[in-house]
């Protein structure tokens, strides 16, 4: 057997036994979900658009009220994952998702529109703190590797499903594409209920003590002392910096090929679901070079890179060019799973999944507001200075990753 092979071997053998491979299998199709509508959005913004007789500033805001409203969920989702466990959080959270998606797709007016956005985000926001503590716990040796495969899944489904929605939109409508996805949302939500262990402890490789139990306010106290660690704070500002470029990133890709470069819209979903191709391939990798190298190296030169393929954006003039480029964009999102797993092994365990939803609150608040910030920008008639914009601030999410001490 190659070197290669068997250390791929041994890392599928990691991950499996013991029913782990249940409990990663339903928390990555929950996330390939939950990531893939909230991609769909933008692929069928020009249809919306339509719909509700609104602008490009407008239709941005919608996207970043779920990511105002995930973001806003993250502290408390995190209390109460601690309080419920991971197993009713992420079910829950599919559930409530599914609710806000029939509610989404009905409605008959723009605010309405903003309402279900938001019903959304809160739903699909319960479901990060709880998939981010169970991958930890359930894989405390192949946390990088678990995370990977978790939002490799999302990349998948970011890729797929606005490739459906780019596809059919014009036959099928976007409302029916939005409500049809309902019921997958509740089959993966009784997967999970199903097969998930409460606590989810009881699975993992080692033991791990969670110390003492406190109180929800004891547990609110702990927050501040948890978040101070150097490394903490300089990974949670460079994700910061990289998620504000990422949103407006994937809320206008589509839009810009369309309007800007001509593009028909089934191609250009084509397109928009390279990048996530681009995604996935790229987490697959990252969480086990992380696991094997370290993080400094692997968040740099995601971030890096990430970088240059922004500043490239106003040059391309080709569809064959930018289904190349729209790939190599995807890669700068080998940065989650590394800067995850490492913030959250930074993270006191007692404490652990209070403060990960408060620093997840944080980034996702003010990095929701990319997409507006591109949306105005393109009324303005700057669509392409927006992009290099986004390029700095991903370069400065580089210079923050650099300064991280090795873990």
């Amino acid at each position: 057997m190659s070197e290669s092979r068997r250390r791929l071997t041994e890392s599928v053998q990691g991950l499996r036994g013991d029913g782990r491979g249940w409990i990663l299998l339903s928390i990555a199709s929950g996330w390939l979900l939950t990531l893939g509508l909230r991609f769909l959005v933008p692929a069928v913004i020009p249809q919306v658009k339509e719909t509700f007789v609104v602008d490009n500033a407008t239709a941005g805001v919608a996207v970043t009220v779920v990511w105002a409203f995930y973001a806003l969920t993250q502290f408390p989702a995190g209390l109460i994952t601690d309080r419920i466990g991971e197993r009713t959080a992420l079910a829950g959270s599919l559930a409530m998702s599914a609710a806000s998606l029939v509610f989404l797709a009905s409605a008959p007016v723009f605010a309405v529109f903003l309402v279900g956005a938001a019903a959304f985000g809160i739903g699909s926001g319960f479901y990060g703190p709880a998939r981010g503590t169970a991958l930890s716990r359930a894989f405390p040796t192949r946390a990088g590797a678990a995370f990977g495969i978790t939002l490799a899944a999302g990349s998948f489904g970011s890729a797929v499903l606005p490739l459906i929605a780019g596809v059919a939109v014009d036959e099928l409508g976007w409302r029916v594409l939005v409500g049809g996805a309902t019921p997958l949302f509740l089959a993966v939500a009784a997967l999970a209920y199903r097969v998930l262990p409460d606590p989810i402890d009881e699975y993992a490789e080692t033991t791990i003590d969670t110390g003492p139990t406190f109180t929800l306010r004891e547990a609110i106290e702990r927050v501040p002392d948890a978040v101070r660690d150097r490394d903490v704070l300089l990974a949670v500002t460079g994700l910061t910096f990289y998620l504000f470029a990422f949103q407006g990133l994937t809320a206008f890709l589509p839009t810009y090929l369309v309007d800007v470069e001509h593009i028909g819209q089934g191609v250009a979903s084509g397109v928009f679901a390279l990048l996530f191709v681009g995604g996935g391939l790229t987490q697959l990798a990252a969480g086990s070079l992380s696991d094997r190298y370290g993080t400094v190296p692997v968040l740099v030169t995601a971030a890096g890179f990430g970088a240059l393929t922004l500043f490239a954006v106003p040059f391309v003039d080709s569809t064959a060019v930018w289904a190349v480029l729209a790939f190599l964009l995807g890669t700068r999102m080998g940065i989650a799973p590394v800067a995850n797993s490492s913030v959250i092994a930074a993270l006191p365990t007692d404490a652990q999944g209070a403060s990960w939803g408060f620093l997840r609150t944080c980034f996702f608040l003010v990095s929701a507001t990319g997409s507006a910030f591109v949306g105005a920008m393109a009324d303005a008639d700057l669509f392409d200075e927006a992009f290099v914009v986004l390029g700095v601030l991903t370069a400065c999410a580089a210079v923050c990753f650099q300064r991280l001490g090795a873990r």
